[in-house]
């Protein structure tokens, strides 16, 4: 009864397999029966270039909101817009070089 059982499982299992390689071969088949896609070029609606003109301007405006910051409010600094002159960072660089 045991060997019954144990053949009747094992026959299951072929079948099983079988059907898996079956299934396998026809979906191979499918795919080759398939016309093949041409491909297109990918068209993005925000382009590389453009990308990198936006990632610039973002970190030039963060850099001049950072002077603003820093000269303002953790320097003590009478007017924000100052640090943004010609003259302003004349005057740091004489202070670096030791001229003043």
């Amino acid at each position: 009864m045991q060997r019954e059982k144990l053949r009747q499982s094992e026959l299951e299992n072929k079948t099983k397999e079988q059907s898996r390689s079956e299934r396998r071969k026809a979906k191979k088949e499918a795919r080759k029966k398939r016309p093949k896609r041409e491909k297109r070029p990918i068209r993005r609606i925000f382009p590389i270039w453009l990308r990198l003109i936006v990632i610039f301007l973002l970190a030039v405006f963060a850099l001049i909101i950072g002077m603003i910051v820093g000269y303002t409010i953790i320097g003590d600094g009478t007017d924000p817009l100052e640090v943004l002159t010609f003259d302003f960072w004349q005057h740091v660089l004489d202070i670096i070089r030791g001229v003043e």
